[in-house]
């Protein structure tokens, strides 16, 4: 049952909101239910292939009319971690696509594949094994190890595949060293979210699709947690070792209907 003491969402929006570029099952209709009871949600992401603005728009093509400004994914906590770390300047080696390269350089850091300070690792779709060469020398050379998220999969229409967590891993494997991790499950991304939607952890209901990240995450941040079976989880079986959910739905046309079956607030 939810509690009736919630006063604001969190949704992971990957196997949660949509898959691949298929709208899932009661999104749209639930993000419209939220703005007309007045109650706020943000979207939180440990992809980092896509900015604020840009999935922004994507989702504006969906149907669903989120602000950028609640939407906060792991390349704006990464970006954020670094200039509360390093000097403005340094060189930064960066595993990721376009729009992660471009919120590092954005937030004061070069950019460099050699005498790098730190090395990031985001979702690559177009890696190779030359970037994973260069990343392991800098971190044999002492460079800090940040992972953007640990995600070992990603939802796809097709099923899923290897996400930024299956790059991390690799280099974690070949270096012997552990990043310092950004997105979920560590709570930080949460925190930036309720801040911007003005909730306490008691408050706030954070819904995912994979128990490793999205609910570790939850749980961490005090968060009630939802499990939706339309993404990653839907995939693979749970494990002993995995969290538990304080509730599972189906789709999220079950949870606007528990939403709406719940006692007055």
């Amino acid at each position: 049952m939810i509690p009736t003491s919630l006063r604001g969402y969190l949704f992971d929006m990957d196997g949660v909101l949509y898959r691949g570029r298929r709208v899932l099952p009661g999104a749209r209709a639930l993000l419209a239910a939220l703005d007309r009871m007045g109650i706020p949600f943000a979207l939180v992401t440990n992809n980092s292939t896509r900015t604020p603005r840009q999935y922004a728009r994507l989702l504006a093509t969906m149907g669903m009319r989120v602000p950028a400004e609640r939407i906060v994914t792991s390349s704006v906590g990464t970006a954020a971690y670094l200039r509360a770390t390093l000097r403005p300047g340094s060189r930064v080696l960066v595993i990721g696509e376009p729009p992660f390269r471009r919120a590092i350089a954005r937030a004061g850091f070069v950019p460099a594949w050699e005498d790098v300070a730190t090395i990031v690792v985001g979702l690559d779709r177009r890696i190779t094994y030359r970037k994973l060469a260069l990343a392991t020398a800098a971190l044999a050379g002492g460079a800090e190890f940040v992972a953007s998220n640990p995600d070992p999969l990603v939802p796809t229409e097709t099923g899923a595949m290897p996400g930024a967590g299956a790059l991390v891993s690799a280099l974690q494997y070949a270096s012997g060293r552990k990043p310092v991790v950004i997105g979920k499950p560590d709570p930080r991304l949460l925190h930036e979210a309720m801040a911007r939607i003005g909730t306490r952890p008691e408050q706030t209901a954070m819904v995912g699709d994979q128990l490793g990240t999205d609910i570790a995450a939850g749980r961490a941040a005090g968060l009630f947690t939802i499990l939706v079976l339309t993404g990653v989880t839907a995939d693979r079986s749970p494990t002993d070792a995995d969290p538990r959910p304080d509730l599972t739905v189906r789709n999220l046309n079950d949870l606007r209907r528990w939403m709406i079956s719940a006692p007055s607030r």
